[in-house]
């Protein structure tokens, strides 16, 4: 378990770093919108091409693809539901928090679990990349569509989603793969340059939003957060375990590794997109602190039952 408490405590340090800069409040008080902002606009789009770009989209369309797909969309059709039909929330709430029931972090702490618990980083690729090229762009669409100001037209509903650097970039890197083209060297690392900022940027404005925020979990997203952390860390490893094992007859350590990086923490990614689109901001950071404190335990649990 050597490599999940090493994410965690790397992610851990680096959230803390922006705690700590908004209560010495030497950014001003829009610094965590800001950030968010330019991790949303610029170094996202540039770490999800870079890492679409070089993906082998083949290898990773796999039964295990199939275990993600089935889990995600299992917790996420919880969440909506109960969000839309028993708790009146909007299309735009309903759709955070869906992202935060299934979204999971496969890259800050899905990396580092695959290569020391799993003993292959490659058990994330097909995570990322339905995160990446399906989630993110059907998330967006219900997002852009229902925050519009005035009624959407059909065509702005096709066409909206693929106006987001985020969704461009996907498509772009998707482009990229599958016709084997990279841009030339010049252009390559200004794009690296830029997609390292990604994560520490995306961390330090969360970090920046817990400083004077109430106790996760309370308010009027109690129950939200409390669905949303019980979906991601109970329900979807559950899903994913049920579907790899008894539906699709996987080999035990496929089992284990679909299990794993279903159980993995909510993905700071949602709270960049919540704050970009103005909806669900506590919602979001609640569930990933929530989320990443109950996957240590869980994590180790799967790991020593299935050992």
């Amino acid at each position: 378990m050597t490599g999940a408490l090493t994410g965690f405590a790397v992610i851990t340090a680096v959230i803390a770093v922006g705690y700590a800069l908004g209560r010495a409040a030497v950014l001003g008080p829009d610094a965590a919108t800001v950030l968010s902002r330019v991790a949303f606009f610029v170094a996202t789009p540039a770490l999800l091409f870079q890492t679409v770009a070089r993906a082998d989209v083949p290898a990773v369309i796999s039964s295990a693809l199939a275990v993600t797909v089935l889990s995600s969309i299992a917790v996420a059709s919880v969440f909506v539901t109960v969000a839309r039909l028993c708790w009146r929330r909007s299309v735009a709430e309903a759709t955070i928090g869906a992202l935060a029931s299934s979204y999971v972090n496969a890259a800050n702490i899905g990396i580092p679990v695959a290569v020391y618990v799993l003993g292959d980083a490659a058990f994330v690729a097909p995570v990322l990349m339905f995160q990446l090229v399906v989630m993110t762009p059907v998330a967006f669409a219900f997002l852009e569509v229902s925050t519009a100001r005035h009624r959407p037209s059909i065509g702005m509903v096709l066409v909206q989603p693929f106006a987001n650097p985020v969704t461009i970039a996907c498509v772009l890197g998707l482009v990229a793969s599958l016709t084997g083209w990279l841009p030339p060297e010049p252009v390559l690392r200004p794009i690296a340059l830029v997609a390292a900022m990604a994560v520490p940027a995306t961390l330090i404005a969360y970090g920046l939003s817990l400083h004077g925020a109430a106790r996760p979990g309370s308010g009027g997203t109690a129950r939200d957060v409390g669905l949303a952390v019980a979906l991601k860390t109970v329900v979807q490893p559950t899903v994913a375990y049920l579907v790899a094992r008894f539906a699709l007859g996987l080999p035990p350590a496929l089992v284990l590794a679909c299990t794993v990086t279903a159980a993995l923490p909510t993905a700071q990614n949602v709270f960049v997109y919540a704050t970009r689109y103005g909806r669900s901001v506590v919602l979001a950071r609640d569930s990933i602190l929530l989320s990443t404190v109950v996957a240590v335990p869980v994590l180790v649990g799967v790991v020593v039952l299935a050992g």
